[in-house]
């Protein structure tokens, strides 16, 4: 099942015979599966206290607060839940990298190899609504998954574009923060996850793959702030993707110092194989302000202020992510960026900042983005609704009610499915049709 070549390389990596059977069994169990509470949408405690699947304190991933193993047959990605983004389902080993990036209130960080999402998602929880993200999938197709998993999530923050790193450290040099870089690589820890991943694997694959992420490392490395911080990983256990790339680094780098590096075995934790190297650059970091002054006149945005006067108790610009907002148009779309964020000119952006929605002649529609950020409490017409209604909510179907005509922002469980727009008892349908439950 598994090439010779990689069994040999193992079995001298773990040098103990009695480990590299225990490896062979590992590799032959099932995947763990796990999922992390969207602690942008409410606590742990309160996650726990009213799920549906059961789970509880004792099912914790033990390197990640927020981290959960699952019974298979539970079907997290089937519940409307999921659809909510109540929670990113996520490789227990996986969660581990964001949680050494040692994020703190008002972090610049850029997360360089970021499709599907999990650790981007992950970085706008801990980030809490302040600082900012960018996201960056060098893959068109792969951002565009990206971006639609930040909206899932309720990420008012973060700013996704598609580029090849060396563009971005054109033009960012000793911009950020806090740096992540999961890089691509040869796959090795995925192979019981992933049967197809052994198939493409070889020790040529594996060369390329090396050099490939010190290339990737290298632009990484000019985009982080002196005092700065750097983390890098693979789901790979080839040395030479791993330490060896880690030697590169503090060769080439003398400004860099290593805290910390890991390897994440399945025979010896609750998860896939994973390594992570954690490093600083010294220096002193200073934050130098990119303050934008929004080119939209209030007349454009009338239509805007009239949706949230008549549908929000307060405004979302009065949140305190959003102090001086930058507001930008793409066509007809409207997006909110905090006036911190950088230009979007000469970036390839899927995604600059909040969708607030659309407006058109008459009137303002608002986003389904829109509505997986906004906290419920400030929205003037809410209503909840059951699991069964929820599954057809999410295929697109209409509901009734007997209530008054207006914008409902519709929920179950607490947490947001989307929007409808109620009128003579029929609440049309406003969630996107491309993200709708196939009947």
């Amino acid at each position: 099942m598994y090439p010779d070549v990689f069994l040999n390389r193992i079995k001298k990596q773990l040098k103990d015979s009695n480990s590299f059977e225990s490896f062979l069994d590992a590799i032959d169990n099932e995947p763990y599966k796990a999922l992390r509470v969207n602690t942008l949408k409410a606590s742990v405690e309160d996650f726990l206290s009213d799920n549906p699947f059961g789970i509880a304190s004792e099912n914790a991933v033990s390197w990640c607060p927020e981290g959960f193993y699952y019974n298979e047959e539970m079907a997290p990605g089937k519940h409307p839940l999921h659809f909510a983004g109540a929670y990113y389902i996520q490789e227990p080993s996986a969660m581990s990298p964001v949680m050494e990036l040692d994020i703190q209130p008002g972090d610049r960080v850029l997360d360089l190899c970021a499709a599907p999402g999990g650790k981007s998602t992950q970085i706008a929880a801990r980030l809490n609504n302040e600082g900012m993200l960018i996201t960056n999938e060098p893959n068109g197709k792969r951002a565009q998954i990206l971006s639609e998993n930040i909206e899932r999530m309720g990420i008012g923050n973060a700013m996704v574009v598609s580029h090849d790193p060396s563009e971005l450290a054109d033009r960012f040099p000793e911009y950020f923060d806090r740096i992540l870089v999961d890089a691509p690589c040869s796959g090795e820890g995925m192979f019981r996850k992933n049967s197809l991943a052994t198939t493409e694997w070889s020790p040529e694959n594996v060369t390329m793959c090396a050099e490939r992420q010190r290339a990737i490392l290298r632009d990484a490395v000019s985009m982080l702030k002196p005092g700065g911080r750097l983390v890098y990983s693979t789901c790979t256990f080839s040395e030479e993707e791993n330490e060896q790339n880690v030697e590169w680094l503090l060769d080439s780098f003398d400004d860099l110092k290593l805290i910390k590096q890991k390897r994440l075995w399945p025979h010896e934790i609750r998860g896939e194989g994973h390594f992570y190297a954690v490093f600083n650059k010294e220096g002193e970091n200073f934050k130098a302000p990119t303050q934008n002054k929004s080119k939209v006149s209030k007349k454009e945005l009338a239509k805007y202020f009239e949706f949230q006067d008549e549908n929000l108790s307060m405004r979302i610009e009065d949140c305190p992510i959003y102090e001086n907002p930058n507001y930008i148009f793409y066509g007809q779309e409207l997006y909110l960026l905090p006036g911190d964020f950088p230009s979007t000119t000469g970036l390839r952006v899927l995604r600059p900042g909040l969708h607030l929605g659309t407006l058109k002649k008459d009137r303002f529609e608002p986003s389904f983005a829109l509505s997986h950020y906004i906290n419920p409490s400030i929205v003037n017409r809410t209503v909840e609704i059951d699991e069964d209604e929820a599954i057809s909510y999410l295929k697109g179907q209409t509901l009734n009610f007997d209530l008054e005509k207006g914008y409902y922002l519709i929920m179950h469980k607490g947490y947001a499915l989307g929007w409808g727009k109620l009128s003579q008892g029929v609440m049309k349908n406003h969630y996107p049709k491309g993200l709708r439950i196939k009947c």
